[in-house]
């Protein structure tokens, strides 16, 4: 019996946007798959309705693939596959296994020799990185940095220090709500020729990307709380 595939399948990053980001080939996979992986059910299946596929949301097989899921239960998860059937990895927002635990059902096919196919989508740090005017050549993503304000800081530092010795554009978010807490503690601790990139709600038609150093923006409050956000730093 042949295996089926493992689609990989961009979300939204923010919302009303689908028509404007999310491609016809999307589209057309899901209208074809009854079997998903998702962080969580209800906003999975608002993203597939909101396609307006003509899809019966309820005749889906949804299960839950999150940062909690252990690796001894992906061969329960990926079962359809071994039988023939596709599956659709959906990101909880941008692109499945980019900072996102869809890496796990990925691993999983390469070791059973399943097909994985990446289909294009938004991803809010290629897109930050983009429109930041640092160089794509050298660059990290560390996703969440330490909550505690002193390891925090250290960290931001250390940031700072690896970017200046290597060339390199460091990436990294935060939870929403505890945005403005990071940038004050970027703007408090990094140095002040350093230039900090600010990508809050992508795709959005609030969307800004701005890079300004850290003493530029020391001038000009910036309001981030609970609204997505990307930063990126590069010292010269």
């Amino acid at each position: 019996m042949p295996q089926g595939k493992l689609f990989l399948i961009p979300n939204v990053l923010a919302e009303n946007t689908a028509m404007e980001v999310i491609s016809p080939q999307v589209r057309e996979v899901i209208a074809h798959t009854n079997y998903f992986l998702v962080e969580n059910l209800r906003t999975a299946r608002r993203y597939i309705s909101s396609l307006k596929l003509g899809i019966n949301i309820e005749e889906l097989h949804l299960e839950i693939l999150d940062k909690d899921t252990p690796p001894e239960q992906m061969s329960r998860l990926m079962m359809p596959l071994l039988k023939g059937a596709d599956i659709g990895v959906i990101s909880e927002a941008g692109c499945p296994g980019i900072a996102d635990p869809g890496a796990l059902a990925v691993a999983f096919a390469h070791q059973k020799g399943i097909q994985v196919v990446p289909i294009s989508g938004p991803s809010s740090m290629f897109l930050a990185l983009m429109g930041s005017g640092f160089s794509g050549q050298s660059f990290a993503f560390h996703g969440y940095l330490p909550i505690d304000k002193k390891e925090r800081s250290a960290t931001l530092k250390k940031l700072e220090q690896e970017s200046l010795r290597e060339k390199r554009a460091q990436l990294f978010m935060e939870t929403p709500f505890r945005n403005n807490q990071l940038l004050a503690d970027a703007l408090s601790s990094l140095s002040s020729q350093t230039k900090l990139c600010v990508a809050k709600n992508l795709t959005a038609a609030d969307e800004l990307i701005q890079t300004k150093t850290i003493a530029e923006w020391k001038k000009q409050p910036l309001d981030l709380h609970k609204v997505p956000t990307v930063f990126i730093l590069q010292a010269f």
